[in-house]
Protein backbone atom coordinates (compact mmCIF):
# COMPACT_ATOMS: atom_id res chain seq x y z
CA UNK A 1 0.00 0.00 0.00
CA UNK A 2 2.64 2.43 0.83
CA UNK A 3 4.84 1.79 -2.19
CA UNK A 4 2.07 1.96 -4.12
CA UNK A 5 0.79 5.44 -2.92
CA UNK A 6 4.27 6.84 -2.97
CA UNK A 7 3.97 5.66 -6.90
CA UNK A 8 1.57 7.72 -7.66
CA UNK A 9 2.49 10.94 -5.45
CA UNK A 10 5.86 10.72 -7.52
CA UNK A 11 3.45 10.19 -10.87
CA UNK A 12 1.26 13.02 -10.14
CA UNK A 13 4.32 15.53 -9.35
CA UNK A 14 6.03 14.39 -12.30
CA UNK A 15 2.55 15.39 -14.90
CA UNK A 16 2.19 18.66 -12.55
CA UNK A 17 5.74 19.96 -13.18
CA UNK A 18 4.94 19.14 -17.32
CA UNK A 19 1.53 20.92 -16.93
CA UNK A 20 3.13 23.90 -14.87
CA UNK A 21 5.94 23.98 -17.16
CA UNK A 22 3.64 24.14 -20.05
CA UNK A 23 1.53 27.03 -18.32
CA UNK A 24 5.07 28.69 -18.05
CA UNK A 25 5.88 28.17 -21.77
CA UNK A 26 2.45 29.62 -23.37
CA UNK A 27 2.70 32.35 -20.74
CA UNK A 28 5.88 33.79 -21.80
CA UNK A 29 5.29 33.29 -25.56
CA UNK A 30 1.95 34.93 -25.13
CA UNK A 31 3.46 37.34 -23.15
CA UNK A 32 6.73 38.07 -24.36
CA UNK A 33 7.88 41.47 -23.32
CA UNK A 34 4.96 42.55 -21.28
CA UNK A 35 4.54 41.36 -17.07
CA UNK A 36 2.54 38.21 -18.51
CA UNK A 37 5.72 36.95 -20.41
CA UNK A 38 8.12 37.57 -17.16
CA UNK A 39 5.89 35.84 -15.21
CA UNK A 40 5.89 32.89 -17.58
CA UNK A 41 9.38 32.75 -16.75
CA UNK A 42 9.03 32.64 -13.24
CA UNK A 43 6.80 29.79 -13.68
CA UNK A 44 9.25 27.73 -15.69
CA UNK A 45 11.92 28.14 -13.09
CA UNK A 46 8.85 27.02 -10.41
CA UNK A 47 8.24 24.16 -12.38
CA UNK A 48 11.81 23.15 -12.91
CA UNK A 49 12.02 23.40 -8.74
CA UNK A 50 8.99 21.19 -8.69
CA UNK A 51 10.55 18.63 -11.40
CA UNK A 52 13.85 18.52 -9.66
CA UNK A 53 12.10 17.47 -6.19
CA UNK A 54 10.00 14.61 -7.93
CA UNK A 55 13.40 13.07 -9.58
CA UNK A 56 14.95 13.15 -6.24
CA UNK A 57 11.86 11.79 -4.85
CA UNK A 58 12.06 8.90 -7.32
CA UNK A 59 15.73 8.10 -6.84
CA UNK A 60 15.14 8.06 -2.96
CA UNK A 61 14.16 4.28 -1.44
CA UNK A 62 10.91 3.22 -1.28
CA UNK A 63 9.89 4.47 2.45
CA UNK A 64 9.12 1.67 5.26
CA UNK A 65 5.15 1.09 6.68
CA UNK A 66 6.23 2.57 9.92
CA UNK A 67 7.02 5.91 8.17
CA UNK A 68 3.72 6.69 9.62
CA UNK A 69 4.81 6.50 12.90
CA UNK A 70 6.03 10.26 12.95
CA UNK A 71 5.29 13.47 12.28
CA UNK A 72 6.05 14.78 8.63
CA UNK A 73 7.39 18.35 9.78
CA UNK A 74 9.74 19.53 6.76
CA UNK A 75 7.02 21.27 4.82
CA UNK A 76 6.31 23.06 8.56
CA UNK A 77 10.16 24.07 8.83
CA UNK A 78 10.46 26.25 5.29
CA UNK A 79 6.99 27.79 5.72
CA UNK A 80 7.95 29.28 9.02
CA UNK A 81 11.09 30.41 7.22
CA UNK A 82 9.26 31.80 4.49
CA UNK A 83 7.07 33.70 5.97
CA UNK A 84 9.74 35.35 8.33
CA UNK A 85 11.33 36.19 4.91
CA UNK A 86 8.15 37.85 3.71
CA UNK A 87 7.81 39.38 7.23
CA UNK A 88 10.89 40.97 6.62
CA UNK A 89 9.78 41.98 3.04
CA UNK A 90 6.51 43.40 3.45
CA UNK A 91 7.51 45.36 6.16
CA UNK A 92 10.14 46.59 4.78
CA UNK A 93 7.95 47.63 1.78
CA UNK A 94 5.59 49.31 4.51
CA UNK A 95 7.91 51.54 5.86
CA UNK A 96 9.23 52.64 2.40
CA UNK A 97 5.26 53.91 1.41
CA UNK A 98 4.82 55.05 4.86
CA UNK A 99 7.98 57.23 4.76
CA UNK A 100 6.83 58.30 0.86
CA UNK A 101 3.82 60.06 2.42
CA UNK A 102 5.92 62.06 4.87
CA UNK A 103 8.68 62.30 2.12
CA UNK A 104 7.33 62.28 -1.54
CA UNK A 105 10.60 62.36 -3.04
CA UNK A 106 11.65 59.17 -1.17
CA UNK A 107 11.75 57.26 -4.41
CA UNK A 108 13.47 56.74 -7.63
CA UNK A 109 13.36 57.90 -11.52
CA UNK A 110 11.15 54.57 -12.23
CA UNK A 111 7.94 53.85 -12.04
CA UNK A 112 7.81 50.42 -9.90
CA UNK A 113 8.75 52.79 -7.18
CA UNK A 114 6.07 54.83 -6.98
CA UNK A 115 3.66 54.79 -3.80
CA UNK A 116 0.63 53.18 -5.94
CA UNK A 117 2.83 50.39 -6.78
CA UNK A 118 4.80 49.12 -3.61
CA UNK A 119 1.52 49.68 -0.91
CA UNK A 120 -0.18 46.44 -2.77
CA UNK A 121 3.36 44.81 -2.60
CA UNK A 122 3.64 45.75 1.53
CA UNK A 123 -0.29 44.53 1.76
CA UNK A 124 -0.36 41.37 -0.16
CA UNK A 125 4.05 40.75 1.33
CA UNK A 126 2.59 41.05 4.82
CA UNK A 127 -0.70 39.13 4.25
CA UNK A 128 -0.32 36.44 2.22
CA UNK A 129 3.23 36.44 2.11
CA UNK A 130 3.82 36.66 5.89
CA UNK A 131 0.66 35.66 6.95
CA UNK A 132 -0.22 32.91 4.61
CA UNK A 133 2.93 31.01 5.24
CA UNK A 134 2.38 31.11 9.13
CA UNK A 135 -1.30 29.43 8.16
CA UNK A 136 0.04 27.30 6.17
CA UNK A 137 2.88 25.69 8.14
CA UNK A 138 0.97 26.25 11.28
CA UNK A 139 -2.12 24.03 10.70
CA UNK A 140 0.73 21.56 8.83
CA UNK A 141 1.54 21.00 12.70
CA UNK A 142 -1.24 21.45 14.40
CA UNK A 143 -3.18 19.25 12.47
CA UNK A 144 -0.40 16.46 12.90
CA UNK A 145 -0.22 16.92 16.52
CA UNK A 146 -3.94 16.79 17.19
CA UNK A 147 -4.31 14.01 15.24
CA UNK A 148 -1.99 12.21 16.37
CA UNK A 149 -1.45 11.17 12.59
CA UNK A 150 1.38 12.22 9.64
CA UNK A 151 0.22 14.56 7.23
CA UNK A 152 -1.67 12.51 4.46
CA UNK A 153 0.69 13.16 1.63
CA UNK A 154 4.34 13.15 0.74
CA UNK A 155 4.55 15.62 -2.23
CA UNK A 156 1.38 17.70 -2.01
CA UNK A 157 2.70 19.47 1.12
CA UNK A 158 5.20 20.96 -0.45
CA UNK A 159 2.65 21.78 -3.41
CA UNK A 160 0.83 23.65 -1.15
CA UNK A 161 3.50 25.38 0.44
CA UNK A 162 5.65 26.15 -3.14
CA UNK A 163 2.90 26.93 -5.60
CA UNK A 164 1.39 29.86 -2.84
CA UNK A 165 4.71 31.23 -2.52
CA UNK A 166 4.96 31.16 -6.25
CA UNK A 167 1.57 32.85 -6.17
CA UNK A 168 2.98 35.38 -3.88
CA UNK A 169 6.09 36.09 -6.22
CA UNK A 170 3.57 36.31 -9.10
CA UNK A 171 1.26 39.02 -7.29
CA UNK A 172 4.21 40.83 -6.39
CA UNK A 173 6.13 40.93 -9.52
CA UNK A 174 3.05 41.91 -10.93
CA UNK A 175 2.44 44.92 -8.94
CA UNK A 176 5.72 46.53 -9.46
CA UNK A 177 4.68 46.31 -13.01
CA UNK A 178 1.92 47.86 -12.94
CA UNK A 179 -0.55 45.08 -13.03
CA UNK A 180 -3.67 44.53 -11.17
CA UNK A 181 -7.15 44.05 -11.38
CA UNK A 182 -7.58 47.56 -10.07
CA UNK A 183 -9.68 45.75 -7.56
CA UNK A 184 -10.24 47.72 -3.29
CA UNK A 185 -7.59 45.01 -2.65
CA UNK A 186 -5.37 45.34 -6.02
CA UNK A 187 -5.71 41.47 -6.90
CA UNK A 188 -3.27 39.80 -9.28
CA UNK A 189 -3.31 38.76 -12.87
CA UNK A 190 -6.51 36.15 -13.64
CA UNK A 191 -3.91 33.53 -14.38
CA UNK A 192 -3.06 34.05 -10.66
CA UNK A 193 -5.42 33.73 -9.74
CA UNK A 194 -6.83 30.37 -11.49
CA UNK A 195 -3.45 29.20 -10.00
CA UNK A 196 -4.24 30.07 -6.26
CA UNK A 197 -7.76 27.91 -6.89
CA UNK A 198 -5.84 24.80 -7.82
CA UNK A 199 -2.92 25.53 -4.87
CA UNK A 200 -6.35 25.72 -2.35
CA UNK A 201 -7.80 22.76 -3.52
CA UNK A 202 -5.29 20.34 -2.79
CA UNK A 203 -4.90 22.43 0.43
CA UNK A 204 -8.14 21.28 1.37
CA UNK A 205 -8.16 17.96 0.41
CA UNK A 206 -4.40 17.94 1.99
CA UNK A 207 -6.49 18.68 5.16
CA UNK A 208 -9.37 16.85 5.19
CA UNK A 209 -7.33 13.46 3.96
CA UNK A 210 -5.37 14.14 7.69
CA UNK A 211 -8.13 14.45 9.47
CA UNK A 212 -9.90 11.56 8.11
CA UNK A 213 -7.11 9.73 8.79
CA UNK A 214 -6.48 10.96 12.69
CA UNK A 215 -6.00 9.00 15.57
CA UNK A 216 -7.81 11.10 17.56
CA UNK A 217 -11.63 11.01 17.87
CA UNK A 218 -12.08 14.62 18.64
CA UNK A 219 -10.97 16.98 16.32
CA UNK A 220 -9.69 19.73 18.53
CA UNK A 221 -10.83 23.25 18.11
CA UNK A 222 -7.96 24.83 16.64
CA UNK A 223 -8.99 22.60 13.47
CA UNK A 224 -12.77 24.01 13.53
CA UNK A 225 -10.86 27.21 12.31
CA UNK A 226 -8.05 26.35 9.75
CA UNK A 227 -10.46 24.61 7.89
CA UNK A 228 -12.77 27.45 8.35
CA UNK A 229 -10.00 29.54 7.33
CA UNK A 230 -9.36 27.29 3.78
CA UNK A 231 -13.01 26.58 2.75
CA UNK A 232 -14.60 29.61 3.16
CA UNK A 233 -10.99 31.63 1.83
CA UNK A 234 -11.67 29.34 -1.49
CA UNK A 235 -15.36 30.56 -1.47
CA UNK A 236 -13.90 34.07 -1.72
CA UNK A 237 -11.70 33.85 -4.06
CA UNK A 238 -13.31 32.49 -6.71
CA UNK A 239 -16.38 34.90 -6.57
CA UNK A 240 -14.71 38.16 -5.83
CA UNK A 241 -12.34 37.59 -8.95
CA UNK A 242 -14.79 36.33 -11.31
CA UNK A 243 -13.51 37.88 -14.58
CA UNK A 244 -12.65 37.62 -18.29
CA UNK A 245 -9.33 38.09 -19.59
CA UNK A 246 -8.96 40.88 -22.30
CA UNK A 247 -7.20 38.51 -24.55
CA UNK A 248 -5.18 35.44 -23.85
CA UNK A 249 -1.97 37.20 -24.60
CA UNK A 250 -2.46 39.99 -21.66
CA UNK A 251 -2.63 40.38 -18.30
CA UNK A 252 -5.99 42.42 -18.78
CA UNK A 253 -9.43 41.56 -17.54
CA UNK A 254 -12.54 42.25 -16.88
CA UNK A 255 -14.36 41.90 -13.77
CA UNK A 256 -17.85 39.88 -13.87
CA UNK A 257 -19.64 42.54 -11.63
CA UNK A 258 -19.71 46.33 -12.54
CA UNK A 259 -21.54 49.60 -10.36
CA UNK A 260 -22.84 48.22 -6.92
CA UNK A 261 -22.68 44.79 -7.42
CA UNK A 262 -19.34 45.05 -7.87
CA UNK A 263 -18.73 47.42 -4.85
CA UNK A 264 -20.82 44.87 -2.72
CA UNK A 265 -18.91 41.99 -3.86
CA UNK A 266 -15.51 43.60 -3.14
CA UNK A 267 -16.36 44.28 0.44
CA UNK A 268 -17.95 41.27 0.68
CA UNK A 269 -14.64 39.50 -0.19
CA UNK A 270 -12.55 42.08 1.91
CA UNK A 271 -14.41 42.15 5.04
CA UNK A 272 -14.56 38.05 5.10
CA UNK A 273 -10.99 37.94 3.96
CA UNK A 274 -10.17 39.50 7.13
CA UNK A 275 -13.06 37.01 8.92
CA UNK A 276 -11.57 33.85 7.60
CA UNK A 277 -7.81 34.62 6.55
CA UNK A 278 -6.91 37.28 9.26
CA UNK A 279 -9.35 36.05 12.17
CA UNK A 280 -10.66 32.25 11.96
CA UNK A 281 -7.16 31.16 11.14
CA UNK A 282 -5.18 32.80 13.31
CA UNK A 283 -7.89 31.86 16.29
CA UNK A 284 -6.55 28.56 15.15
CA UNK A 285 -3.22 29.37 16.24
CA UNK A 286 -4.21 30.92 19.44
CA UNK A 287 -6.22 27.90 20.73
CA UNK A 288 -3.74 25.50 19.83
CA UNK A 289 -0.36 27.47 21.07
CA UNK A 290 -1.59 29.47 23.76
CA UNK A 291 -2.71 26.76 25.70
CA UNK A 292 0.17 24.75 24.47
CA UNK A 293 2.89 27.16 26.00
CA UNK A 294 0.82 28.38 28.74
CA UNK A 295 0.06 24.56 30.04
CA UNK A 296 -3.33 25.00 31.05
CA UNK A 297 -6.25 23.79 29.42
CA UNK A 298 -8.29 25.78 27.53
CA UNK A 299 -10.46 27.87 29.49
CA UNK A 300 -14.05 26.65 27.90
CA UNK A 301 -14.11 24.30 25.28
CA UNK A 302 -17.83 24.97 24.49
CA UNK A 303 -17.16 28.75 24.52
CA UNK A 304 -14.65 28.46 21.78
CA UNK A 305 -16.71 26.20 19.85
CA UNK A 306 -20.10 29.17 20.28
CA UNK A 307 -16.93 31.55 19.11
CA UNK A 308 -16.67 29.38 15.84
CA UNK A 309 -20.09 29.27 14.95
CA UNK A 310 -20.89 33.11 16.09
CA UNK A 311 -18.15 34.24 13.87
CA UNK A 312 -18.96 32.15 10.71
CA UNK A 313 -22.52 32.87 10.82
CA UNK A 314 -22.00 36.53 11.43
CA UNK A 315 -19.36 37.66 9.74
CA UNK A 316 -20.50 37.01 6.14
CA UNK A 317 -22.86 39.65 6.16
CA UNK A 318 -21.07 42.35 7.86
CA UNK A 319 -18.82 43.88 4.93
CA UNK A 320 -21.77 46.09 4.02
CA UNK A 321 -20.78 48.45 6.81
CA UNK A 322 -17.72 49.49 4.57
CA UNK A 323 -20.42 50.94 1.98
CA UNK A 324 -22.20 53.53 4.24
CA UNK A 325 -23.52 57.01 2.64
CA UNK A 326 -23.15 55.03 -0.90
CA UNK A 327 -25.71 53.79 -3.81
CA UNK A 328 -25.66 50.29 -2.13
CA UNK A 329 -29.52 50.41 -0.76
CA UNK A 330 -29.96 51.13 3.00
CA UNK A 331 -31.66 48.13 4.32
CA UNK A 332 -27.89 46.58 3.26
CA UNK A 333 -26.35 48.79 4.96
CA UNK A 334 -28.66 48.65 7.83
CA UNK A 335 -27.79 44.76 8.17
CA UNK A 336 -23.85 45.06 7.56
CA UNK A 337 -24.15 47.44 10.66
CA UNK A 338 -26.15 45.11 12.79
CA UNK A 339 -24.19 42.11 12.09
CA UNK A 340 -21.32 43.87 12.90
CA UNK A 341 -22.52 45.00 16.27
CA UNK A 342 -23.40 41.55 16.94
CA UNK A 343 -19.80 40.41 15.85
CA UNK A 344 -18.52 41.75 19.05
CA UNK A 345 -20.39 38.70 21.00
CA UNK A 346 -18.70 36.05 19.31
CA UNK A 347 -15.29 38.07 19.15
CA UNK A 348 -14.82 38.79 22.87
CA UNK A 349 -16.25 35.43 23.36
CA UNK A 350 -12.21 34.03 21.81
CA UNK A 351 -10.62 37.06 23.41
CA UNK A 352 -12.01 36.31 26.80
CA UNK A 353 -11.43 32.56 26.74
CA UNK A 354 -7.82 33.12 25.85
CA UNK A 355 -7.29 35.26 28.91
CA UNK A 356 -9.07 33.55 31.04
CA UNK A 357 -7.06 30.42 30.34
CA UNK A 358 -3.87 32.08 31.68
CA UNK A 359 -5.37 32.24 35.15
CA UNK A 360 -3.10 30.55 37.30
CA UNK A 361 -0.37 31.14 34.82
CA UNK A 362 0.41 34.90 34.88
CA UNK A 363 3.76 34.39 35.80
CA UNK A 364 4.74 32.86 33.16
CA UNK A 365 3.43 35.37 31.21
CA UNK A 366 5.70 37.96 33.34
CA UNK A 367 8.79 35.65 32.68
CA UNK A 368 8.23 34.28 28.64
CA UNK A 369 8.24 36.86 25.88
CA UNK A 370 6.65 33.96 23.92
CA UNK A 371 3.43 33.67 25.81
CA UNK A 372 3.66 37.37 26.48
CA UNK A 373 3.03 37.89 22.35
CA UNK A 374 -0.02 35.49 22.55
CA UNK A 375 -1.46 37.59 25.68
CA UNK A 376 -1.21 40.77 24.13
CA UNK A 377 -1.90 39.39 20.84
CA UNK A 378 -5.41 38.04 22.22
CA UNK A 379 -5.62 41.78 23.60
CA UNK A 380 -5.53 43.40 20.45
CA UNK A 381 -7.78 41.00 18.89
CA UNK A 382 -10.32 42.38 21.91
CA UNK A 383 -9.24 45.45 21.39
CA UNK A 384 -10.09 45.96 17.49
CA UNK A 385 -13.02 43.79 17.27
CA UNK A 386 -14.78 46.17 19.89
CA UNK A 387 -13.38 48.87 17.32
CA UNK A 388 -14.30 47.41 14.06
CA UNK A 389 -17.89 47.27 16.06
CA UNK A 390 -18.11 50.47 17.04
CA UNK A 391 -16.76 52.16 13.51
CA UNK A 392 -19.54 50.02 11.78
CA UNK A 393 -22.50 52.59 13.13
CA UNK A 394 -23.46 54.95 10.84
CA UNK A 395 -22.88 57.64 12.68
CA UNK A 396 -19.27 57.10 13.50
CA UNK A 397 -18.45 55.88 10.12
CA UNK A 398 -19.31 59.35 9.11
CA UNK A 399 -16.66 60.63 10.75
CA UNK A 400 -13.93 57.70 10.27
CA UNK A 401 -14.22 56.34 7.04
CA UNK A 402 -11.90 57.40 4.23
CA UNK A 403 -10.00 58.71 6.72
CA UNK A 404 -6.76 57.18 8.72
CA UNK A 405 -8.53 56.14 12.02
CA UNK A 406 -9.43 52.98 9.64
CA UNK A 407 -5.81 52.82 8.41
CA UNK A 408 -5.25 52.85 12.58
CA UNK A 409 -7.79 50.46 12.79
CA UNK A 410 -6.67 47.69 10.52
CA UNK A 411 -2.83 48.16 11.84
CA UNK A 412 -4.06 47.72 15.27
CA UNK A 413 -5.47 44.29 14.09
CA UNK A 414 -2.73 43.79 11.84
CA UNK A 415 0.34 44.35 13.90
CA UNK A 416 -1.22 43.89 17.36
CA UNK A 417 -3.26 40.52 16.60
CA UNK A 418 -2.04 39.28 13.50
CA UNK A 419 1.51 39.53 13.35
CA UNK A 420 1.81 39.19 17.15
CA UNK A 421 -0.34 36.04 17.56
CA UNK A 422 1.90 34.74 14.67
CA UNK A 423 5.57 35.60 15.93
CA UNK A 424 4.42 34.07 19.25
CA UNK A 425 3.45 31.04 17.59
CA UNK A 426 6.87 30.74 15.78
CA UNK A 427 9.04 31.39 18.61
CA UNK A 428 6.87 28.27 20.75
CA UNK A 429 6.75 26.33 17.32
CA UNK A 430 11.11 26.46 16.07
CA UNK A 431 12.84 24.69 19.01
CA UNK A 432 10.49 21.94 18.77
CA UNK A 433 10.95 21.33 15.15
CA UNK A 434 14.50 21.45 15.47
CA UNK A 435 15.13 19.78 18.84
CA UNK A 436 16.37 23.03 20.53
CA UNK A 437 16.28 23.75 24.39
CA UNK A 438 14.71 26.93 23.49
CA UNK A 439 15.57 29.80 21.04
CA UNK A 440 18.98 31.21 20.32
CA UNK A 441 18.31 34.13 22.76
CA UNK A 442 15.90 35.28 25.34
CA UNK A 443 16.94 38.55 25.39
CA UNK A 444 16.39 39.02 21.63
CA UNK A 445 13.14 37.50 21.75
CA UNK A 446 12.41 39.97 25.01
CA UNK A 447 13.56 43.12 22.69
CA UNK A 448 11.73 41.33 19.78
CA UNK A 449 8.35 41.67 22.27
CA UNK A 450 8.82 45.35 23.33
CA UNK A 451 9.84 46.51 19.67
CA UNK A 452 6.72 45.25 18.59
CA UNK A 453 4.33 46.73 21.00
CA UNK A 454 6.44 50.28 21.07
CA UNK A 455 6.14 50.33 17.67
CA UNK A 456 2.24 49.32 17.10
CA UNK A 457 1.06 51.77 19.77
CA UNK A 458 2.95 54.87 18.12
CA UNK A 459 2.08 53.99 14.66
CA UNK A 460 -2.12 53.16 15.91
CA UNK A 461 -2.25 56.29 18.59
CA UNK A 462 -0.84 58.07 15.80
CA UNK A 463 -3.49 57.16 12.74
CA UNK A 464 -6.19 57.46 15.50
CA UNK A 465 -5.11 61.28 15.88
CA UNK A 466 -4.67 61.65 12.32
CA UNK A 467 -8.19 59.81 11.19
CA UNK A 468 -10.35 61.88 13.64
CA UNK A 469 -8.25 65.20 12.87
CA UNK A 470 -9.18 64.52 9.33
CA UNK A 471 -12.44 63.56 9.84
CA UNK A 472 -12.93 66.85 11.57
CA UNK A 473 -11.23 69.49 9.31
CA UNK A 474 -13.38 68.07 6.23
CA UNK A 475 -16.98 68.58 7.97
CA UNK A 476 -15.83 71.99 9.63
CA UNK A 477 -17.86 74.51 7.95
CA UNK A 478 -17.71 78.59 7.64
CA UNK A 479 -20.79 80.74 8.73
CA UNK A 480 -21.24 81.30 5.13
CA UNK A 481 -21.80 77.13 4.71
CA UNK A 482 -18.12 76.82 2.47
CA UNK A 483 -15.60 74.23 3.60
CA UNK A 484 -13.00 76.04 6.56
CA UNK A 485 -10.04 73.89 5.16
CA UNK A 486 -8.84 73.15 2.09
CA UNK A 487 -7.50 69.60 1.34
CA UNK A 488 -3.82 70.80 1.38
CA UNK A 489 -4.57 72.45 4.56
CA UNK A 490 -5.82 68.94 5.58
CA UNK A 491 -2.58 67.31 4.53
CA UNK A 492 -0.41 69.49 6.24
CA UNK A 493 -2.21 68.82 9.44
CA UNK A 494 -1.18 64.92 8.62
CA UNK A 495 2.69 64.85 8.20
CA UNK A 496 3.37 65.25 11.76
CA UNK A 497 1.13 62.22 12.72
CA UNK A 498 2.66 60.60 8.98
CA UNK A 499 6.16 60.72 10.49
CA UNK A 500 5.15 59.46 13.84
CA UNK A 501 3.89 56.12 11.69
CA UNK A 502 7.36 55.70 10.28
CA UNK A 503 9.23 55.74 13.29
CA UNK A 504 6.78 53.04 14.61
CA UNK A 505 6.31 50.90 11.52
CA UNK A 506 10.05 51.52 11.65
CA UNK A 507 10.13 49.96 15.13
CA UNK A 508 8.34 47.13 13.68
CA UNK A 509 10.42 46.10 11.28
CA UNK A 510 13.24 46.07 13.51
CA UNK A 511 11.72 43.41 15.78
CA UNK A 512 10.85 41.24 12.64
CA UNK A 513 14.40 41.54 11.64
CA UNK A 514 15.52 40.65 14.84
CA UNK A 515 12.87 37.68 15.16
CA UNK A 516 14.20 36.66 11.99
CA UNK A 517 17.91 36.71 13.06
CA UNK A 518 17.01 35.18 16.42
CA UNK A 519 15.40 31.89 14.26
CA UNK A 520 18.51 32.09 11.98
CA UNK A 521 20.86 31.57 15.14
CA UNK A 522 18.85 28.93 17.08
CA UNK A 523 18.51 26.61 13.96
CA UNK A 524 22.00 26.97 13.52
CA UNK A 525 23.68 26.49 17.05
CA UNK A 526 21.61 25.24 20.24
CA UNK A 527 20.30 28.06 22.28
CA UNK A 528 22.07 28.22 25.32
CA UNK A 529 21.20 31.86 27.00
CA UNK A 530 17.57 30.99 28.03
CA UNK A 531 16.77 31.87 31.60
CA UNK A 532 15.99 29.76 34.15
CA UNK A 533 12.55 29.26 34.39
CA UNK A 534 9.71 26.26 33.46
CA UNK A 535 10.29 26.26 29.07
CA UNK A 536 8.41 23.80 27.25
CA UNK A 537 11.43 21.81 25.91
CA UNK A 538 11.54 20.77 22.56
CA UNK A 539 10.91 16.70 23.08
CA UNK A 540 7.47 16.99 21.50
CA UNK A 541 9.40 16.84 18.13
CA UNK A 542 10.76 13.66 18.78
CA UNK A 543 7.11 12.45 20.40
CA UNK A 544 6.04 9.76 17.07
CA UNK A 545 2.42 9.58 15.85
CA UNK A 546 0.48 7.08 16.72
CA UNK A 547 -0.16 4.73 13.47
CA UNK A 548 -2.86 4.40 11.11
CA UNK A 549 -2.57 1.10 11.82
CA UNK A 550 -3.51 1.60 15.50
Amino acid sequence: MMTRLMATERQGALILSGLVALAGLILAAAGRGDPMGVHGWITLVFAGGVLLIALRALDAPEPTEDRLASYYDDPTKVGILLALFWAVVGMGMGVWVAAQLAWPELRFDAPWSSFGRLRPVHTSGVIFGFGGNALIATSFHVMQRTSRARLAGHLSPWFVLLGFNLFCLVAASGYLMGVTQSKEYAEPEWYADIWLVIVWVVYFVLYMRTLARRNEPHIYVANWYYLAFILVVAMLHIVNNLAVPASFGAAKSYSAFAGVQDAMTQWWYGHNAVAFFLTAGFLGMLYYFLPKRAERPIYSYRLSILSFWGIVFFYIWAGSHHLHYTALPQWVQTLGMTFSVMLLVPSWASAGNALMTLNGAWHKVRDDATLRFMMLAAVFYGLSTFEGSFMAVRAVNSLSHYTDWTVGHVHAGAMGWVALISFGSIYAVVPLLWRKEAMYSWKLVESHFWLALAGTVIYVFAMWNSGITQGLMWRTYTESGTLAYSFTETLVAMRPYYIARVIGGALFLAGAVIGAYNVYMTIRVAGHQAPQIDYPTGSEANEPAVPAAE
